[in-house]
């Protein structure tokens, strides 16, 4: 008599297949992780060089007259909401208001429940750079995660 064959995969070959693909996972999901780090970088350098190219516009136009400013003022905004909303420009005949930001770029890596302006630390023009503290103005922002970046420098230094 003769035996069919029944077709199909052996527990062997099953097994041997599912280590294959838990090495190949193994070795995917750390670049994945490493990839998303990358990119989540990325976004806090353009969020830091948007919102520290709006400071520095919204205090070259204190310089030049176009927002006005107490003359005891450092010449930076009180907040970044600031940008946000826009000042009333000082020579504009009409009284139109000039904006610096269409909104507050995010922290990727702001700790969870921070959104906005509340995700970034704020350092007023009165405070020492090793030491940031908040003011009466916005001089500089930085990060509030306590990680570090692929560099080793921690993402608040950046």
């Amino acid at each position: 008599m003769k035996r069919h064959r029944l077709r199909g995969f052996t527990l062997i070959e099953l097994l041997v297949a599912v280590a294959i693909v838990a090495l190949l996972s193994s070795i995917g999901l750390p670049l994945a992780s490493l990839a998303k780090q990358r990119n989540d970088e990325q976004q806090l350098r353009q969020a830091l060089a948007q919102i520290r190219q709006a400071l520095d516009d919204y205090k070259l136009a204190v310089e030049q007259g176009q927002v006005a400013a107490p003359a005891d003022a450092s010449g930076y905004p009180p907040s970044l909401q600031v940008l946000v909303d826009g000042v009333a420009d000082a020579r504009d005949p009409l009284g139109r208001r000039r904006y610096f930001l269409r909104r507050i770029p995010p922290d990727p890596f702001a700790p969870p429940g921070l959104a906005g302006a509340e995700g970034w630390g704020l350092r007023s023009y009165a405070s020492q750079a090793d030491d940031p503290r908040p003011g009466a103005d916005v001089y500089d922002v930085y990060s509030l995660s306590p990680r570090s970046g692929l560099d080793g420098r921690p993402y608040r230094e950046w």
